[in-house]
């Protein structure tokens, strides 16, 4: 489904992504783990068209999306739930979702949206006309899912979804990934908490200072002495 060769950002003079390779199959959840500042988020924002790529390839379904504008990519396909979930803070919930409905001009569809969204996230319903500013972390994340949800993305791109989050509410957050994938949206998942983002993907990827260090099934990696020492708490 999504395919990225040889890809290179830059931040100014900074070398972010240096010629990456990474592939997402349909109906996969493949996560990419790595420290801070290794590239997790300039690797979302290339693919959602936020950060401009030099050098490099990214194709999905078939089709070259390198530097498309990123209004174009939702209408093909493509959904960006950002880190630091990004909420518009003085809007509702209701609100909030619409506007992650707007490519749809169908009201049926958007309809068929919200009863998903509510669905999966029954919290947002009980706060619709709530003021997004006046959830608790948890929600806001539910809500910055559920927004990125509305315009059925046949992929889905989870930046640090369980960022700031209790342990509890991160496990909701995971169960619900995997409850959003099994109902047939593909995800690529950014996640500092590699042990959760291993337990819910297919395959993962390891990034160093923007480089693919490691590469393979999940349930590998989670096994594999390097990631348990870097990334796992394991010595």
């Amino acid at each position: 489904m999504l395919k990225i060769e040889g890809l290179h950002t830059y931040y100014g003079y900074i070398h972010a992504l240096k010629g990456i390779d990474i592939e997402v199959g349909n109906g996969e959840i493949v996560s990419l783990i790595g420290s801070n500042g290794a590239g997790k988020t300039t690797t979302l924002g290339s693919i959602a068209g936020l950060v401009p790529s030099s050098q490099g390839r990214i194709t999905f379904e078939g089709k070259d999306i390198t530097n498309v504008p990123p209004h174009k990519l939702v209408q093909m396909g493509i959904s960006l739930s950002p880190e630091g979930r990004e909420v518009f803070p003085a809007l509702t919930v209701e609100e909030n979702l619409r506007l992650g409905a707007y490519t749809k001009k169908d009201k049926d569809r958007t309809d068929a949206s919200f009863e998903r969204v509510y669905d999966l996230f029954p919290r947002l319903k009980e706060r619709v006309a709530q003021l997004a500013g006046t959830l608790s972390g948890g929600e806001q994340q539910m809500l910055a899912i559920g927004r990125a949800l509305m315009c059925e993305p046949k992929l889905l791109l989870l930046d640090e979804p369980s960022l700031g989050l209790a342990p509890t509410l991160v496990a909701q957050i995971f169960a619900l990934i995997e409850d959003i994938n099994r109902q047939g949206t593909t995800i690529l998942l950014i996640e500092q908490n590699a042990n959760m983002a291993l337990s819910v993907a297919s395959r993962a990827y390891v990034l160093e200072t923007g480089s693919i260090a490691m590469s393979g099934p999940a349930k590998e990696l989670a096994v594999d002495p390097r990631v348990k020492e870097a990334y796992l708490g394991a010595h």
